[in-house]
């Protein structure tokens, strides 16, 4: 194993993207940040450096523990690094806000379809 690996290699490494291409975008597009600064995809990685990845609508804060440049399972890829906790309870509350609000849009309640309306109709013609 090296002592440094690419940034964009790492990240698909350990899972968070599913092609280098796509982690190679994310850097470039500034929603991967060591130490608080943009970085670039060739950048080395180190152990212990701190990132901070924006992935859709969660946002990890972790701490590279291991600079394995292989694709594992995603059970070993967990062992690669250590999110902060706080990091994991604001994705966990957001991710539970997000399938609230889902909720509530399934539950309201929807134009009336083609028979409800014809029973309106009728409905209205009664009276």
């Amino acid at each position: 194993m090296s002592e440094t690996v690419r940034v964009d290699k790492w990240l698909w490494a350990a899972r968070f993207f599913k092609t280098r291409a796509l982690a190679r975008e994310a850097i470039k597009g500034g929603k991967v940040q060591i130490g608080g600064s943009r970085v670039k995809p060739g950048r080395s990685l180190k152990e212990g450096d701190r990132l901070n990845i924006r992935r859709g609508e969660d946002e990890y804060e972790i701490i590279v523990r291991d600079l394995g440049d292989r694709r594992v399972s995603a059970a070993l890829a967990l062992e690669k690094y250590d999110e902060d906790p706080d990091s994991k309870a604001r994705r966990e509350s957001a991710a539970e806000q997000r399938k609230a609000q889902y909720q509530a849009r399934a539950d309201r309640q929807r134009r009336p379809d083609k028979r409800q309306r014809r029973q309106i109709v009728d409905f209205t013609k009664r009276q």
